[in-house]
């Protein structure tokens, strides 16, 4: 099943998933940095120098560096499956990001977390999170702007 263990839990996982991305968005470190156990691991394979990052402090450290790339940011996550077991789950998330760096380029980057997460002193935080990129594309809108005034598919 992809969603199993106590309702209660896995709506407080849902909210840590929101809480992080919502950090993410407001580039906020404090909020970030909670989000993370004091032993979490941060794991992205497929960009050099983040394929392990042990400890909050250290992911902490390359998350600033790593968030001045990016001036803009829209970060929107969903849980695929959250499975808790006692004081630990694990789950996988999914998110899309609007990106925009500090050259100017707009990109969406689509991806996939695999997480564990763990429960200490009545809170859920990221034990472990591995991102898997699925996709790096650039922002190239399909249609128009359609005004609340304009039908779609009206010429002008």
């Amino acid at each position: 099943m992809a969603f199993t263990g106590p309702l209660e839990d896995r709506i407080e996982i849902r909210e840590l998933i929101a809480t992080y991305a919502n950090a993410v968005t407001r580039n906020d470190p404090v909020a970030y940095a909670e989000c993370w156990a004091e032993d979490g691991v941060w794991s992205i394979p497929d960009l050099p120098g983040m394929e392990l990052v042990e400890g909050r402090d250290a992911i902490m450290a390359i998350w600033v560096e790593a968030m001045k790339l990016f001036p803009f940011q829209v970060m929107l996550a969903v849980p695929g499956e959250t499975n808790v077991t006692g004081n630990t789950a694990r789950g996988i998330t999914y998110n899309a990001e609007l990106n925009t760096t500090i050259s100017g380029v707009t990109q969406r980057w689509t991806n996939e977390y695999h997480d564990e997460y763990v429960k200490r002193d009545g809170r859920w935080q990221i034990k472990s999170r591995t991102l898997k990129v699925l996709h790096i594309g650039p922002h190239e809108p399909n249609s128009p702007y359609v005004g609340p005034d304009e039908a779609i598919g009206s010429a002008s």
